[in-house]
């Protein structure tokens, strides 16, 4: 069995899909996050509407229905995105929201009396948010959004059900194949997940210490 994992190519290849998936989706997903956070915070009503429909719909709908809509029904509106495309882009606008509040809350964890001095400056809301807001924000949001990406990295398993070669895709293959080594082959995969979820745990605890130490 360790020679089956060793060996096997699926491994490292479903490994770095994993980790592809993870890093390209968690990057945009920051992203987008951050702009409908900053949305909902908006002064007009337009916005804040938009961006709270954006977040709440997302949030409330299963992962596997927003995988559905990219990988099947966006080709009949025209839109065909090969599958691993459709699953950075499922995983990223799901992710989105989730980051969307992590980021609100930091901002709404920021002193009432420090956006207020940004405007009498003569500060756009937008140089405000940016230049006085979210530098704080960031520093109480930092640990909600390291377990947002921990979350990601096990939701990439369900990129595995849209055939994609990630590392649950692969198991169900060697499991078929190696039905005698099931368990060693589950383990190994649970491995793979511990290595990528395990560091940024402990970062995440490393900087909640240091913000709380800070304050």
């Amino acid at each position: 069995m360790r020679s089956l994992l060793l060996e096997h190519d699926l491994l490292w290849q479903a490994f770095s899909t994993t980790l592809m998936l993870a890093a390209v989706s968690g990057a945009i997903a920051l992203v987008v996050g951050t702009v409908v956070a900053g949305l909902r915070v908006s002064p007009y009503l337009p916005l804040r509407t938009v961006a709270t429909l954006y977040t709440e719909f997302l949030r409330n709908t299963p992962l596997t229905i927003v995988f559905f809509f990219y990988v099947f029904v966006t080709p009949s509106m025209g839109f065909t995105l090969e599958y691993k495309a459709a699953a950075i882009v499922a995983l990223s606008s799901y992710t989105s929201a989730f980051v969307a509040e992590a980021v609100r809350s930091g901002i709404n964890s920021v002193g009432v009396g420090q956006a207020e001095a940004a405007r009498s400056l003569g500060m756009s809301f937008g140089q405000n948010l940016a230049i006085v807001v979210l530098p704080q924000a960031f520093r109480t949001a930092i640990p909600p959004l390291i377990n947002v990406f921990i979350a990601l990295v096990k939701n990439t398993s369900v990129a595995g059900a849209f055939s994609v070669l990630e590392l649950f895709a692969m198991s169900r293959r060697l499991t078929n194949v190696h039905s005698g080594d099931v368990l060693g082959i589950l383990a190994g995969v649970a491995l793979c997940y511990l290595i990528i979820c395990i560091p940024l745990g402990r970062l995440a605890a490393g900087i909640e210490r240091k913000v709380a130490f800070a304050r």
